[in-house]
């Protein structure tokens, strides 16, 4: 087996990145790790520059390969940016210097980047200043310190002519500053912008102030029709509550009234059953008596007539006890069904009711869908409304006898015999409209 002394890694490659394990006596092969910053991943090894080898690696008369990637470099060097036509070119700033020591040339170099990127930054301009105008409050302090001056102007001139004298050259230096002062304050005052943008902002402050407070009314009027339809709705649940509570109530009622007759009509028809019982044991008891006693007479045994005659009282008066009882229970019965045919009635001539308000409601309903469809809605034509006259003019027949006479009596021009060639019936009620033929129209309808 071959083999040869150890030769040193290239100069650009750390001992840190040395490649996977290889013979002992061969050099690892010269590529860039891989990472972030570190060129590409490795590549697999050409083929060609490697011939297999009985020892592996390279043959001993061969170099070593040379680097397949430049070694990385950090920091990574930009390339300068040209200066921008619109822009002053300036002198280049003074570049730091580079140090002496190894370790500081990433620094210089990050100083150098630095310095570039500086003198590539946009300068950012100022926003201009709005100028203030004249306000509301500034023109009202102005004209209270204009009249003060005023006043105190008006009141040197009053003391002077008081004294009757010329005035002393304080007072006319304090008048004239007075004056100064006047003019200053009321000279803006006299600026026709200035006083047309002050009524330009207070008209602006009037129509923000008018919007907010119809604003309000319009929230405050919401809030009263939205608790108007909140008690409307609680209202008509009330009232729907209440109804059904009735109804409940009426039906529970009938329903314990029924089950209270049924009980005394069962109760009735069980006191029946026992007096039919007791009436056939009677008979039965007849019969036995009666077989008994033919029974001794054939044996020659004669009953005493005072037996007989107890037997047949006690019978009769049984017989009477159990009629009574038996046209009473009758009655009682008569009456019960009388009391549920009542209710029966009664619970019949509800249903018949709702049935007939149910009919009437539908009617109703119908009849409103066809003046809906043949004048209009209602409710969606106030009597504000535009179309107002025309509704009147054509209901007026109904409100008023004269306008029925008049209307009647134009139609009557048109009557003509029954076997006239031209001649047609008059509908008997309101001929309806046909539906819309298309969406367009249906919507030009509604």
């Amino acid at each position: 087996m071959m083999s040869q002394p150890p030769q040193p890694p290239p100069p650009h490659f750390a001992s840190r990145f040395a490649g996977p394990p290889q013979p002992a006596g061969f050099p690892p092969p010269a590529l860039p790790p891989p990472g972030p910053f570190r060129g590409p991943p490795p590549q697999p090894f050409p083929r060609g520059l490697y011939p297999p080898f009985p020892g592996g690696g390279l043959p001993p008369f061969l170099p070593p390969p040379p680097p397949l990637h430049p070694p990385p470099q950090w920091p990574p060097t930009l390339p300068e940016r040209p200066p921008l036509s619109w822009r002053p070119v300036t002198p280049p700033r003074p570049t730091p210097e580079a140090s002496d020591v190894p370790g500081d040339e990433a620094c210089d170099g990050d100083e150098a980047w630095l310095s570039r990127f500086v003198r590539r930054r946009r300068p950012i301009a100022a926003p201009p200043r709005r100028e203030r105008g004249l306000t509301a409050d500034d023109a009202a302090q102005a004209a209270g310190e204009a009249l003060r001056a005023v006043a105190r102007v008006a009141g040197l001139c009053a003391a002077w002519r008081r004294r009757g004298d010329e005035a002393t050259p304080g007072e006319t230096a304090e008048a004239e500053a007075g004056l100064e002062e006047l003019r200053a304050l009321v000279g803006p005052l006299r600026d026709p912008g200035a006083l047309e943008r002050l009524r330009a902002g207070l008209e602006r402050g009037r129509q923000k102030r008018k919007r907010r407070q119809q604003r309000r009314q319009e929230a405050r009027d919401a809030r009263q029709e939205e608790e108007a339809r909140r008690a409307e709705r609680k209202a008509r649940i009330d009232l729907w509550r209440a109804r059904r509570a009735q109804e409940e109530e009426d039906r529970h009622r009938e329903k314990e009234l029924k089950a209270a007759a049924d009980s005394v009509l069962s109760e009735v028809r069980k006191k029946q059953a026992d007096t039919k019982r007791m009436a056939e044991i009677l008979r039965g008891l007849e019969k036995l008596r009666k077989l008994r006693k033919e029974a001794a007479g054939r044996k020659g045994v004669c009953p005493p007539p005072a037996a007989d005659e107890a037997f047949e009282s006690e019978v009769e008066n049984l017989k009477a006890s159990i009629k009574k009882r038996t046209e009473l229970y009758e009655a009682e019965e008569r009456a019960l069904r009388v009391m549920l045919e009542g209710e029966q009635e009664e619970e019949r001539k509800r249903d018949m009711e709702k049935k007939l308000k149910k009919e009437r409601e539908k009617l109703l309903q119908q009849k409103r869908n066809m003046d809906s469809k043949l004048f209009g809605d209602p409710e969606e034509f106030p009597f504000s409304h535009v179309l107002e006259p025309f509704t009147q003019y054509y209901l007026q027949a109904e409100y008023s006898l004269p306008a029925l006479l008049q209307i009647r009596h134009e139609w009557d021009q048109y009557l003509v015999p029954t076997d006239h060639p031209e001649g047609d019936f008059i509908p008997p009620g309101w001929v309806l409209p046909s539906p819309p033929s298309s969406d367009t129209w249906a919507t030009a309808v509604r």
